[in-house]
């Protein structure tokens, strides 16, 4: 039988899905013949209530699959869109920060810097990479290398995975504000084209860092917020237990965030999430990062750089 890790919300698919694992084993033992008729009937009705469920997502149950552990991290998407990839390490400054990786690659043939966070798929790793809390250092290497990609004209891409930068107060003795302030311009200022996924969280500054791009895509079920709504509950109403309220007030989800002119496109995922059929996820999320890509074909770079301008001062007149 298949290993599967359900969302608490999940539990009427779990159930149906257990009985068709069930009747699936039973056919192949050969105990029976006379149910592949309801093999049949069970897989369509928990496809059908899975399809239906995601259909109607609550913003804190749009939460709970952006943060699934078996959704793609950064180092998936790398394998399966980029090719020849080099990891470049290193702020010059202080260290590296595992937190947020980057380096140089080919995207569908065209040589490009891409950066992301990761949070890591396992205790060991997830450690080693801070949950993809990223601390200034972090920043910095970013910023060194969308300066490089600048002087050697390849496109940034940016995926951004994280709940925000690291709160330390290591973190804040380096000057973490300052860190993701620089990085922020370093985006904006770039005379080619940047994209932005975010493909899970987008937490705070932390994501704005990396994500101030000429498009900022996101996937359907991905959340991209000013802070957790564990912590704007705890801010508004002094209880984190009112998630659920700050997450459906917050206007966090890519629908609402379409809407209001936040992000440029939704990509979507495969039924039950991109955690499901991960494969199918990244190639969507390739085939969205190259149409935006091509989007500014032949632009100057004085006119990359007016577009991006452009894009985040028409923020808010939709309103």
């Amino acid at each position: 039988m298949s290993v599967r890790s359900y969302l608490d919300f999940e539990k009427p698919v779990a159930e149906l899905e257990a009985k068709v694992e069930e009747l699936r084993e039973l056919a192949d033992r050969g105990d029976t013949v006379s149910i592949n008729d309801e093999l049949s009937r069970l897989e369509v009705k928990a496809q059908r209530a899975l399809i239906e469920l995601y259909t109607t997502l609550t913003p804190w149950q749009k939460t709970q699959v952006a943060r699934h552990q078996l959704r793609p991290h950064f180092h998936d998407y790398i394998a399966d869109l980029v090719t020849d990839f080099t990891p470049l390490a290193g702020d010059r400054k202080f260290a590296d920060d595992e937190a947020i990786q980057a380096g140089i690659g080919f995207f569908h043939g065209r040589a490009v810097c891409i950066m992301g966070q990761e949070k890591g798929s396992d205790t060991e790793s997830r450690l080693r990479h801070n949950f993809g809390m990223a601390r200034p250092e972090g920043y910095r290497k970013a910023v060194r290398l969308m300066e490089l990609a600048d002087r050697f004209d390849m496109p940034v891409i940016s995926l951004v995975d994280t709940a925000g930068a690291f709160p330390g107060i290591d973190a804040e003795e380096r000057g973490q504000a300052e860190a993701i302030a620089r990085s922020t311009d370093a985006c904006l200022a770039l005379g080619v084209p940047n994209v932005a996924v975010i493909v899970g969280e987008g937490g705070s500054g932390g994501a704005v860092a990396i994500a101030s791009c000429n498009r900022v895509l996101m996937l359907e079920h991905s959340i991209y917020t000013v802070a957790s709504p564990e912590a704007s509950a705890s801010i508004l109403w002094r209880d984190s237990g009112r998630r659920q309220d700050a997450a459906q007030t917050m206007k966090i989800t890519a629908q609402d965030l379409l809407r209001f002119g936040i992000i440029d496109t939704i990509i979507p995922e495969p039924a039950g999430g991109a955690h499901r059929d991960p494969s199918a996820a990244i190639k969507a999320v390739g085939r969205a990062i190259q149409s935006a890509l091509d989007s500014f074909s032949g632009m100057s770079r004085e006119a990359v750089r007016n577009a991006r301008a452009d894009k985040f001062l028409a923020m808010g007149r939709r309103l």
